[in-house]
């Protein structure tokens, strides 16, 4: 099981993820920094939608690369490749959300984790 980041790099794979997304066009980009809410699982959520399911695949596929180039790690737990609903990228310190438009409102992360900072990502000036 590996360690959670003690040098603050789970900013920089945060920043990684984000680049991913916003490379594939992913839409509503919201960035939960988790690491002042008690009991929090991890330092940041970084959430997107997307609109098919080729789109989901290349969102994923981005970030996996973006974070592998920025600090050379993988992702440790993968969910959702398959039902094209709702995909998980876990990193530990920071997760990544990719949903389908329909299915976000579902979940309602945002509402969920409502303690945290969140900031919105404009992708266009990205």
């Amino acid at each position: 099981m590996a360690k959670k980041r003690k040098d603050g790099s789970s900013k920089k794979l945060c920043d990684a993820i984000v680049k991913g997304m916003v490379e594939k066009k992913a839409s509503d980009i919201l960035v939960m920094d988790l690491r002042k809410v008690k009991n929090a699982v991890a330092d940041f959520f970084v959430i997107c939608s997307g609109g098919s399911d080729k789109q989901l695949d290349a969102i994923a596929e981005s970030v996996d690369e973006e974070v592998f180039k920025a600090v050379k790690e993988n992702p440790w737990h993968v969910e959702g490749k398959n039902n094209k609903e709702w995909m998980l990228l876990d990193y530990f310190d920071v997760v990544a959300h990719i949903f389908r438009k329909d299915r976000r409102e579902f979940f309602a992360l945002e509402k969920l984790w409502g303690d945290a900072e969140m900031t919105e990502i404009d992708a266009d000036k990205n």
